[in-house]
């Protein structure tokens, strides 16, 4: 067992939710140095994505266990034409907005829930910039970011 399994069980099991689902669309799984991506194109793929990226999430989340279950040691995405992208971008942006108000305003500026996933990339997006501090609050489904002033 291997990548190539992991590569098909995957390929698979995204191609039965979109059946499933009713979504038309082909599914596209590659390997690029030591991650999986699995995309699966077409339009109107709201209901693939879900709320705030909810069940994308957990079709990636099913699809990382299969790639374990395969014995392979790779990260995995799971992406619907262009949505993680488009997310980033957006958090991006709140983030650097909530940044600027923290400093401004020397005040913590607590952003909307997040998935756990939505907040790593944040906290590693804002790792280095100075004068902030960044953690989470609260209980899920409404865990959500921080971005506070650091006292100099």
């Amino acid at each position: 067992m291997g990548a190539l399994e992991a590569v098909g069980a995957v390929h698979d099991m995204l191609e039965r939710v979109i059946e499933g689902l009713g979504l038309p669309g082909p599914v596209d799984v590659r390997i690029e140095d030591d991650t999986m991506y699995a995309v699966v194109h077409g339009e109107d793929l709201g209901l693939f994505i879900g709320r705030h990226g909810a069940t994308i999430d957990a079709v990636q989340h099913i699809a990382h266990r299969l790639v374990l279950k395969h014995g392979a040691e790779l990260r995995v995405v799971v992406d619907a034409e262009g949505y993680r992208d488009r997310r980033r971008v957006v958090l991006q942006q709140q983030a650097d907005r909530a940044a600027e108000e923290a400093v401004q305003f020397k005040r913590p500026v607590a952003l909307d829930a997040m998935t756990a996933t939505e907040r790593k990339l944040v906290h590693e997006y804002l790792r280095d910039v100075d004068g902030i501090e960044t953690y989470s609050e609260g209980q899920e489904p409404d865990r959500h970011l921080v971005v506070a002033p650091v006292d100099s």
